[in-house]
């Protein structure tokens, strides 16, 4: 099987696996492959969506039915989901919409949600807004990606010598420069 038979068999699949670990480099792969013809924008973006909603919710049931017992075992956190709490009722459309931007909070934000006085029903559709929001940000990036990357290629073989005589002087004047101090030194 070659990569276009392959993303035609299980791309959709490995997008919406990937993306309710994980996410930002299949989804960025995944907009390189839009860009490359490999698969469709709109799916793509769908099953990203859908793949970071369920594990978000997952999470967020993790939070709302085994929160206590985590907090019985770690009683110092205690302080922390109250203040989070406290931020989720001024600020929750913006957190929960924005959490999954937020480096180390994709797994943690859900279940501090599903802790807090969140209904099911506001966290289920700020979460879809947030997961259709990420999804399209992240597949148009490696959509701009790709596009970016083989202008850059054809650039580069365009002016590989040139690059190649300008590195080679770079490293002829620092040479050059290292051996007159050295001997200024040693005088």
């Amino acid at each position: 099987m070659d990569i276009e038979q392959l993303l035609n068999h299980y791309g959709y699949l490995a997008i919406f696996i990937g993306s309710i670990l994980e996410g930002e480099t299949i989804l960025t792969l995944a907009g390189f492959f839009v860009h490359k013809g490999y698969l469709l924008f709109i799916p793509s973006i769908l099953c990203a969506a859908v793949g970071g909603m369920f594990g978000d919710q997952v999470c967020f049931f993790l939070g709302r039915y085994y929160g206590t017992r985590l907090l019985q075992h770690f009683p110092k956190l205690d302080p922390l989901v109250e203040k989070t709490d406290r931020l989720l009722c001024r600020h929750s459309s913006i957190i929960i919409i924005g959490v999954r931007f937020m480096y180390g909070l994709r797994i943690a934000g859900p279940i501090a949600i599903g802790m807090s006085k969140v209904t099911f029903p506001r966290f289920l559709v700020l979460n879809t807004l947030g997961a259709l929001f990420w999804a399209t940000i992240i597949i148009s990036f490696g959509y701009l990606f790709g596009q970016s990357a083989q202008w850059l290629f054809a650039q580069f073989q365009q002016y590989t010598k040139l690059l190649f005589v300008i590195l080679l002087l770079i490293a002829v004047i620092t040479l050059s420069i290292y051996w007159y101090i050295k001997h200024r030194r040693n005088r």
